[in-house]
């Protein structure tokens, strides 16, 4: 898939297939993940790949807000080195590639946020991450059970209400 129509195809997923992925898949979107840029080139990303029903089961209970994450095959932990200077930032870098290198090969996938603190330490704890470090998201992967959202694409602003030319106020205009 090129990459334009990659990215403007691209839907949040909570609703996948039990079909496992392949490792060559899995693989390719840690790569994704590892070639992404990263404030002064720190690279100071983790990805914890668990696929063990068990563990994915116990996910699902902890984290409240995607419990979803429970039928997916598959699930990456984004995790930031500890005194990372742009953890959010570098993060987000690292999982839209991610999300995109999936999405190309059919899978879907979507952000889950652990934001309650007990909710945190106890995806930590599962997961052995250390407690200086920081659990940016829970990314499920599996494939699409068909079209993700039910419609064909998603209504955007118009170019004018979001992009300027030479200064904020002045629409930008293609020359």
């Amino acid at each position: 898939m090129e990459v334009y129509e990659c990215i403007r195809s691209r839907r949040t997923v909570r609703d996948y297939l039990p079909d496992p992925v392949p490792e060559a898949v899995v693989r390719k979107i840690l790569r994704a993940g590892r070639w992404a840029p990263s404030s002064s080139n720190s690279q100071p990303w983790h990805f914890v790949v668990v696929s063990d029903p068990e563990r994915l089961a116990k996910l699902a209970e902890i984290a409240t807000q995607g419990t979803f994450i429970g039928q997916a095959p598959l699930v990456i932990a984004i995790v930031m080195a500890a005194g990372a200077p742009r953890p959010q930032l570098d993060a987000g870098r690292a999982l839209q590639q991610m999300e995109l290198v999936a999405w190309s090969e059919g899978l879907g996938t979507c952000f889950v946020g652990v934001r309650i603190e007990e909710q945190q330490r106890a995806v930590k704890e599962l997961l052995e991450i250390p407690a200086d470090y920081e659990l940016i998201t829970l990314m499920p992967y599996g494939y699409r059970t068909g079209q993700p959202s039910g419609r064909a694409s998603v209504p955007r602003k118009p170019m004018a209400e979001i992009a300027h030319r030479e200064r904020f106020g002045v629409p930008y205009t293609a020359n």
